[in-house]
């Protein structure tokens, strides 16, 4: 699927890739999945994208934001928006698909592929203007749920697909590195951010 001469970004909806693990019932180790594209290819940029919410004091997703923000990974955030509904519900909006779309559309000029972990469908459009340029694109996500969590015109559109099930081994987290959690180690990577993330995975557009 990579040719080591080849030139690569990565790019990780945050949200959906965190749904996607928690469906397949496993934790994404960040630092075995850099590695892992390291090894395959000319890793250009890794970049991982989510939307936070600024009303609070702390936020459980932080220690996870500033741990990709210092081992390797360009992390892309802003705040969560509240909005009410028509049935006067309280909702909230975090889509990261515009500033993920024009930051791809922006580095597809100096890499020949790019891997984007999401099963968003309006992605699709994105992937065959990237396409478009001659570039590659591959698409990371899971048809194992039920629902599959990839949108089918995504993973028609896509160059190649990674069953996130079929590379749970190479990049999960194992028993041993989240007992390691507890240490004191300054560049250990966070636990899981589980009350934080179920707010992401709960995010709904505006209607």
């Amino acid at each position: 699927m990579f040719d080591p001469r080849e030139k690569i970004a990565v790019f990780i909806d945050g949200a959906n890739l965190y749904a996607t693990s928690r469906a397949l019932g496993f934790d994404i180790d960040y630092r075995r999945l850099l590695s892992h594209f390291s090894e395959s290819a000319y890793l250009v940029r890794a970049a991982y994208y989510t939307a936070l919410a600024d009303d609070q004091e702390y936020s459980s997703i932080r220690p996870l934001i500033d741990w990709l923000d210092y081992n390797g990974y360009r992390v892309v955030t802003k705040p969560l928006k509240e909005f009410t509904d028509s049935q006067g519900r309280r909702k909230v909006k975090g889509n990261m698909d515009v500033e993920i779309t024009v930051d791809a559309m922006e580095i597809a000029d100096h890499i020949d592929h790019l891997v984007l972990f999401s099963g968003d469908g309006d992605f699709r459009y994105l992937v065959e203007a990237i396409q478009r340029k001659g570039r590659k694109v591959t698409i990371a996500s899971t048809v194992k749920t039920q629902p599959p969590m990839i949108s089918d015109d995504l993973r028609r559109q896509a160059d190649h697909f990674i069953e996130l099930a079929h590379v749970a081994e190479r990049v999960q987290r194992e028993a041993a590195q989240r007992a390691a959690q507890q240490s004191t180690e300054p560049d250990r990577m966070p636990s899981r951010p589980d009350e934080e993330r179920q707010k992401e995975t709960e995010v709904e557009d505006e209607p």
